[in-house]
């Protein structure tokens, strides 16, 4: 679930003094302010609130150092980058539109599909994810992602966020969303759904944290297995002899030597050079000892689950919930790219619409995503042979206009598309 974070254009309002006070036969005055939230703002009125979690700590034990979650983010940050986008006026679809210029330029930092991955990808990781609006001679100019560790949320007296602080070497910069010099606010805040905060997002960092801290031990212990020549570990038995037990000194110069000279990798195979009285006795793993193996590709396909990821996508061993790497692609496509991705081109066509002349919606041009041209055909052969429908139905079914206007489904538009 993604929330957007502008208030709207119209909230109650007090009257001010030197208006004119509304007739008591006239309508009163519409207030769309949620009852409930001036309870949610008794004890946060005004004062920032910071992300409650360690969003560094989930992303450089995560993202950073674990191959599972890394993947998984670009998959979903690149692929929802690269989906062709319609803007939605009414019932016509346009592949040219002020927006969607702005989407593929929206800074001169970052292409369209960098600044998109780079969104989709603070959203991952921390569930949330801040664009900031720059205006430049009364128009919209550019949009940049803001990092979420360096965000708060100032809630107002009505439980709605009145302002972002963003802040940087003990510095900030408070972005009020209620000022009226633009008809865009200057943040839109995007969240994943979480059931216990009021404003942040939950990542999937945070669901998957138990399998992420169990993969990231299991690939520490094949590190030291590595380190150890690939065996658990081994006993130098010393045969005690009538001069009795080593002493601390020949001790510690035994337990050096070892360590130094026949430890690591490099050292694998190396020649043991005893001394009289000693004995190495190797040990081995046991099944039971194996089971680190299982266990860790079974905390990478959780972390896979938690992000929607199918694991034969990722290369994980175990998993034929798929025929073939094509329908778990199909599958990764429709339940996890597009949702994610038409639900925030929705909440930025809700944001964006105020800038322009008319309100638009953002969607999706199924038509040109390649993951799903084997539905496509299927449909088209499917309709094509349907002898019941006449040419223009035929147009209607899959989404284009019909040559008769008076046939045209009002709900699919003039186009292809989602």
């Amino acid at each position: 679930m993604l929330h957007w974070t502008w208030k709207g254009p119209v909230r109650s309002r007090t009257p001010q003094p030197h208006q004119d006070q509304t007739p008591s036969s006239a309508q009163p005055v519409e207030r769309k302010s949620s009852q409930t939230g001036a309870l949610l703002a008794v004890h946060q009125t005004g004062r920032p609130r910071w992300t409650p979690r360690d969003y560094a700590a989930l992303a450089h034990q995560g993202y950073a150092r674990n191959p599972i979650v890394y993947r998984s983010i670009r998959m979903i940050s690149e692929a929802a980058a690269s989906v062709p986008m319609l803007c939605q006026m009414g019932g016509q679809r346009l592949s040219d539109h002020p927006a969607l210029s702005l989407l593929a330029h929206p800074n001169a930092r970052q292409a369209g599909a960098d600044w998109l991955e780079s969104l989709f990808g603070h959203l991952l990781v921390s569930g949330n994810a801040y664009v900031e609006a720059v205006y430049g001679a009364n128009t919209l100019r550019e949009l940049h992602s803001l990092r979420p560790d360096r965000m708060k949320v100032v809630p107002g007296p009505d439980g709605w966020p009145e302002a972002f602080d963003y802040t940087v070497g003990g510095k900030s910069v408070r972005f009020d969303q209620n000022e009226d010099r633009h008809p865009v606010p200057p943040i839109l805040h995007l969240t994943l759904f979480h059931p216990l905060d009021d404003h942040y997002g939950l990542s999937p960092l945070e669901a998957a944290q138990t399998s992420l801290d169990v993969h990231n031990a299991a690939a520490s212990w094949n590190k030291a297995l590595l380190d150890n020549s690939a065996r658990p570990s081994g006993a130098l038995v010393y045969a005690a002899s009538e001069a009795g037990n080593l002493s601390d000194e020949q001790f510690e110069r035994l337990k050096k030597e070892l360590e130094d000279g026949y430890q690591g990798a490099m050292n694998a195979g190396r020649p043991l050079l005893l001394e009289g009285g000693l004995d190495w006795k190797s040990m081995s793993m046991s099944p039971r000892d194996m089971d680190f193996i299982d266990a860790k590709n079974s905390a990478a396909r959780e972390i896979a689950l938690a992000f929607g990821v199918p694991p034969m996508l990722l290369g994980i061993p175990g998993d034929n919930t798929y025929a073939n790497y094509a329908e778990a692609n199909r599958a990764f496509w429709r339940q996890t790219v597009l949702p994610l991705t038409s639900r925030c081109l929705h909440s930025l066509a809700l944001w964006l619409s105020p800038a322009y002349d008319a309100p638009f919606d953002l969607k999706i041009d199924l038509d040109h995503i390649s993951a799903l041209a084997g539905e496509r055909e299927a449909l088209w052969r499917r309709v094509g042979d349907a002898s019941f429908l006449s040419e223009d139905e035929k147009r209607i079914a899959v989404g284009y206009a019909p040559h008769n206007p008076e046939q045209r489904d009002p709900d699919r538009g003039n186009g292809g598309g989602s």
